[in-house]
C-alpha cells in the first residue's frame, strides 16, 4: 500500500472513532426526528412493561439519518447486547444461522442494507423472526433431513436507504416500521455545537450555523464538515471556527450556500445544458457525469429533490427553474416537460 493510502486509511479510522463517540447514547439524547423518538420511547417502554423482547424495527431514508444510532441507542435503553451485520455480507444461509445461534435472550441483530439480503437468506430470517426457530437442511440426496432449532426471542433491527427494493414478505414481518426524514436547522445546529464542545472546538454561533446549513440536513454530513473545518480553523485561524472561518472553509471545498457539491451542481447542469433541461434517464446522466446511477440516486437526488431542484416524471428526471435560477442560467418558461408537444386541436 502506498503511502497516501495508509494515511487515508488512519483517518477514515479516526473519523469513524470519532463518529461512534459522537453517537447519542439515550432517547434523550437524540435531537429532532422528534415523531420517531416519541413512538420508540412508546416501544420500547412497552416491553420493559411487559418484560418482554422489543418487536422488530425497521428504519428506512436517506443515508446520513441516524439509523445505526437509533439501533444502538435501542439496545442502550433495553439494556442489551446488539450484534451489528449488513445485508451484503450474508451471503450464505449458513452464515445467518451461524449469527442467530450465537444470540442470546433479548439481543439485537442489526442488519444495515437489510434489502440486499439474497432470497435464499430471507427463507431462513422468516421463521426466525416470527417463530423463533431455525430451520436445518443436514445430509443430501434421500437422506437429508430437516432440523429445528428453538432459539431465544430476539429483536431484528433492520435500516435500508432503498426501502422499494425489499420484499414485501420481509418488510411486513417488522412490526415497527419508521422513516427519517432530513433535520431542521436548528437541530442540525445543536448536533454542531455538541459535537464541537466534545471535540473541544471553538465554535460560534454564526459558525455552527454556516456548516449547518451546508450540511443538507443531514448529521453525518454534519459531522464530516465539522471537522474538515476545524482543519482549516486550525491552520489558517487560530483554531476558531467563526462564520466568515466556515464559509471560507466550505467554499475551498467546493459545497455552496445551499450545500450542494461538485457531483450535484454536475447533475443539474448536464440536465440543462446537454439535454435542455430534459426530461433525461437516470442511466443517461450517471454515464454523463462518470457517476455509479445507485449513488447519485441515493445521495444527491433526495436533497435536490427537496430543494425543489429536480423533478421526477415519467419519462426520466426535469430541472426546475429552480435549479436554473441557482447556476445562474436563464430559465425559458416551459414547465410542462413530461408530455411531447401536440398541435391543439382548435
Amino acid at each position: 500500500m502506498s503511502e497516501d493510502g495508509r494515511l487515508m486509511s488512519g483517518s477514515s479510522r479516526r473519523d469513524d472513532k470519532e463518529n461512534v463517540a459522537l453517537r447519542p447514547r439515550l432517547l434523550k439524547d437524540i435531537v429532532g426526528q422528534d415523531r420517531v423518538r416519541d413512538n420508540l420511547q412508546i416501544l420500547i417502554d412497552a416491553a420493559k412493561g411487559r418484560q418482554d423482547t422489543l418487536d422488530h424495527v425497521l428504519f428506512h431514508g436517506p443515508p446520513g439519518l441516524g439509523k445505526t444510532s437509533l439501533a444502538h441507542v435501542i439496545a442502550n435503553e433495553m439494556k442489551v447486547n446488539i450484534r451489528v451485520t449488513a445485508g451484503p455480507s450474508i451471503e450464505r444461509a449458513g452464515d445467518l444461522a451461524a449469527i442467530l445461534t450465537h444470540l442470546k435472550q433479548n439481543d439485537i441483530l442489526f442488519i444495515d442494507e437489510v434489502h440486499r439480503l439474497g432470497r435464499a437468506v430471507e427463507e431462513v430470517l422468516y421463521p426466525a423472526m416470527e417463530d423463533f426457530v431455525l430451520d436445518i437442511v443436514i445430509g443430501k440426496g434421500p437422506a437429508a433431513k430437516n432440523v429445528r432449532l428453538n432459539l431465544p426471542r430476539f429483536t431484528v433491527i433492520g435500516a435500508t436507504t432503498r426501502l422499494a427494493l425489499m420484499t414485501a414478505p420481509l418488510r411486513d414481518r417488522f412490526g415497527a416500521q419508521f422513516r427519517l426524514d432530513f433535520y431542521e436547522l436548528p437541530a442540525i445546529e445543536f448536533i454542531i455545537n455538541r459535537a464541537a464542545g466534545m471535540l473541544q472546538v471553538q465554535i460560534t454561533p454564526e459558525g455552527a450555523t454556516e456548516i449547518g446549513r451546508r450540511s443538507r440536513g443531514t448529521p453525518r454530513i454534519a459531522l464530516r464538515l465539522l471537522r474538515r473545518v476545524r482543519d482549516y480553523a486550525q491552520v489558517r485561524a487560530d483554531g476558531v471556527i467563526t462564520g466568515p472561518v466556515a464559509g471560507e472553509a466550505l467554499e475551498m471545498m467546493a459545497i455552496d450556500h445551499l450545500g450542494l457539491d461538485d457531483i450535484d451542481r454536475r447533475i443539474i447542469r448536464i440536465i440543462i445544458e446537454n439535454y435542455g433541461g430534459g426530461p433525461v434517464g437516470l442511466e443517461t446522466i450517471a454515464a454523463a457525469i462518470s457517476e455509479d446511477s445507485s449513488t447519485i440516486m441515493d445521495v444527491n437526488e433526495p436533497y435536490l429533490l427537496q430543494l425543489g431542484f429536480l423533478a421526477r416524471t415519467s419519462r426520466g428526471r426535469v430541472a426546475t427553474a429552480h435549479a436554473y435560477e441557482h447556476l445562474g442560467i436563464p430559465y425559458d418558461g416551459k414547465d410542462d416537460r413530461d408530455t411531447p408537444d401536440q398541435p391543439s386541436l382548435f
